[in-house]
């Protein structure tokens, strides 16, 4: 447990019992003599000089050795405490008078092997000598050949990396003792680690046929699995199950491992619901053999309880996967009786939670992980999110910053800050952060991670050219690659996008260019995201819908009638095999909206408009509220986009598009200062490049009478765009005329 204190005490209280020491009187009870073997006596010496040793106390663990060699020199367990007398020795760094010590130990002495295993060690450890750690096990084989030394000696090759000399000596061994199971499973698992699968599955195949240990069933059907043999793992585990001698190698562990194991294969073959009963039926034996172990063999129980908890924890992803999140729950929570502190249990569960919306259990669930761990950055970035979520920013950012102070250059932690960020309308504070990471890491310009961060803020604030520089710097990258091309995509299918700039897509807003340039600059766009959806490598179900998605939201994007009718039967399929998905809800409403017909569009998008906004999915959720709103805008039901367009800047404070709109209300209803405000957020958040904005603003702050604001405005879209149509004529001369009178 390491409460190595208490310990010491218990021992020295053992210490102190009748029959411990030379001379003291033995130890009687109701008439019958209760001695303490020679043995247990060492063992308790050797015990608290260990403990000692441990607590940092090497003075006392030395005096504690002294006196066991004074009690039992010229004894059989004297040389227990030589071996010990040369573990102390490597604690002070003398190396070599460890060593002298374990030379004197001569093969017809008792504890020669141990003393053998100890040289062995400390070569490999210490000298960082494979030869001479080899050299010992050899020398033992010479010296007390059996079966138990020949397998010390095929350990040692597999330790050092050898797996071929390994399987020489087992099956000598093997040769020496052929009812061994135990060295049947191990010239199994080394044959596995020469790659050799087709012999070791004959060879597993031949020792289970010739009545050798049963548990080597488990051992096959673990590899078959392994190569992807399902039918084949699955029928062999079976046979295991009917055999009477499941649990022939241990009578604590039953056949629950062997139903854990089969309900991995039932999985693979996606038969779930067979793969739910074989963890059932796993979860009832393992908690007869923890009683069984409780009242036997305690100290099996730590490791029976982890297997229990492993089961409970299987239980409960199946059930999730079937959005049975009660279930779940329950599960999750009963692993967790068995091992409280297993942190992976606690997260799924906290993420549980958090899909459900119940912020505040998955809250506690955090906070226990990081009282378990204070370091522990998955559950620091998701009680940041769940700050933001209650929209306390400044503890959301205090997480964050706290990784980030320990390590800079940790990029995972640095990229949901920056989103973060963009959610509390607190872009501006992303530079800093850069630049520290920067002076942390020399090779932070040469790092994937630090270029898709900055790509990401450059993207979030317009710089769109830049930000695809920066991410295709991240795109060849085995970490990042995949998310930077994601966001490349969704940049060239997105031009008219209010966070992209003004030179990926030339002169695609206002009335700038001819419509040829136009179809060129979105056809250009679309070939571009084609050849970089090729380059996607999903690894999951999810990963593969996601990017299904894409490809259709590819074939929109030409707006050809019959690319887009094709996107939207994708999208209908989606949606019919889970109704919920957000992503392909909108590329159906989308789809509608370029069909024209808009009122399927907004049935769609009412849809999502009603479901609970999720993390996952919060840009789709973003783009469907702003979609529905510019649907209720065209048919001026103001108030109706005015809520869609809180709730957007609810969750993104600086969603620039929301600020538009907003002040695109504000100026139909002739309230031109407030329009002008909405208008300057839209401008702050694209960063002060998007043309169209820069012109309403500039147009609002003309009817407000803020002729000098207008004409600065106007200023900064002539100085990026020279050649932006009637700003010249319809805002900047008249604000200047406006001044003069």
């Amino acid at each position: 447990m390491g409460d190595v204190q208490e310990a010491i005490k218990t021992l020295q209280m053992a210490m102190n019992l009748p029959g411990m020491k030379k001379g003291s009187a033995t130890a009687k009870s109701k008439g019958r003599k209760a001695e303490i073997s020679a043995s247990d006596r060492v063992s308790i010496f050797l015990e608290l000089v260990d403990a000692h040793r441990l607590n940092g106390e090497q003075h006392e663990a030395a005096k504690v050795l002294q006196d066991a060699i004074n009690e039992f020199t010229g004894t059989a367990e004297e040389l227990r405490l030589m071996i010990a007398n040369a573990e102390l020795a490597l604690t002070h760094g003398d190396v070599e008078q460890a060593l002298s010590m374990l030379r004197n130990v001569s093969p017809e002495q008792p504890y020669f092997v141990q003393a053998k295993e100890k040289m062995a060690d400390i070569y490999l450890q210490h000298r960082k000598d494979k030869k001479l750690y080899v050299s010992c096990y050899r020398d033992l084989v010479d010296k007390v050949p059996s079966s138990q030394t020949y397998l010390l000696l095929g350990d040692a090759y597999m330790n050092i990396q050898e797996p071929e000399k390994a399987i020489d000596v087992y099956e000598q061994a093997l040769k020496k003792n052929p009812k061994d199971g135990t060295l049947a499973s191990k010239i199994g698992k080394a044959l596995i680690k020469t790659h050799n699968y087709a012999k070791a599955i004959s060879y597993y195949e031949t020792a289970v046929k010739s009545g050798q240990q049963n548990f080597l069933r488990y051992d096959l059907a673990e590899l078959l699995l392994k190569l992807k043999h399902y039918e084949k793992a699955e029928k062999v585990l079976v046979q295991a199950l009917d055999h009477e001698t499941v649990n022939e190698l241990s009578p604590l562990m039953d056949d629950s491992r062997y139903h854990v194991l089969l309900a991995k294969i039932y999985s693979k073959m996606e038969k779930t619901e067979e793969a739910i009963v074989s963890l059932q039926r796993a979860r009832e034996l393992q908690a007869r053999v923890l009683k069984r172990a409780q009242l036997e063999q305690p100290d099996a129980v730590p490791a029976q309880k982890v297997l229990a908890a492993e089961i409970c924890a299987e239980i409960a992803r199946h059930a999730a996967a079937q959005r049975d999140y009660e279930k779940a729950i329950k599960f999750y929570k009963e692993a967790l009786v068995y091992c409280e502190t297993d942190n992976k249990v606690i997260m799924e569960l906290a993420h549980l939670y958090l899909a459900q919306d119940d912020i505040d259990s998955c809250q506690q669930q955090c906070a226990l992980l990081l009282k378990n761990d204070q370091n522990n950055e998955a559950a620091a970035m998701m009680m940041a999110d769940l700050m933001f979520r209650k929209q306390d920013y400044e503890q959301a950012m205090f997480h964050f910053q706290q990784l980030l102070e320990r390590k800079p250059d940790n990029y995972g932690t640095l990229s949901r800050l920056i989103d973060l960020l963009r959610r509390a309308g607190k872009l501006e504070e992303v530079p800093k952060f850069l630049d520290l990471a920067e002076k942390y890491s020399s090779r932070a310009k040469l790092e994937p991670g630090f270029h898709y961060c900055k790509g990401l803020y450059l993207w979030y604030t317009g710089e769109a050219n830049d930000a695809l520089r920066h991410f295709n710097k991240a795109r060849k990258d085995s970490d990042w690659g995949q998310n930077a091309i994601y966001n490349m995509i969704e940049i060239c299918l997105n031009p008219d996008n209010d966070t992209v700039g003004g030179e990926v897509f030339d002169n695609l807003d206002g009335d700038m260019g001819n419509s040829t340039e136009k179809q060129e600059s979105v056809q250009l766009a679309v070939r571009t995201a084609e050849k970089l959806l090729k380059e996607l490598k999903p690894q999951s179900l999810h990963g593969h819908i996601q990017l299904r998605i894409m490809e259709n939201y590819c074939l929109m994007a030409t707006k050809q009638k019959a690319n887009v009718e094709r996107a939207l039967n994708t999208f209908t399929e989606v949606v019919a095999a889970e109704k919920d998905h957000v992503p392909a809800l909108l590329g159906m409403a989308t789809a509608y909206m370029i069909l024209k017909q808009t009122p399927r569009a907004r049935n769609q998008l009412k849809r999502i408009a009603k479901m609970n906004w999720s993390p996952a999915e919060a840009e789709e959720f973003e783009k469907s509220l702003l979609l529905l709103a510019d649907i209720y805008i065209q048919s001026g039901k103001y108030d109706m986009a005015g809520e869609l367009l809180k709730r957007c800047l609810r969750h993104n404070k600086s969603c620039c598009k929301a600020y538009e709109y907003t002040g695109y209300i504000m100026e139909k209803e002739q309230a031109y200062k407030d329009a002008a405000s909405n208008y300057e957020m839209a401008w702050k958040y694209g960063n002060q490049t998007n043309p169209t904005v820069g012109y309403k603003l500039a147009f609002n702050y003309l009817k407000a009478k803020r002729y000098v604001d207008a004409i600065d405005v106007c200023h900064k879209v002539l100085e990026v765009h020279p050649n932006y149509p009637k700003i010249r004529k319809d805002i900047l001369d008249k604000s200047r005329a406006a001044l003069r009178t």
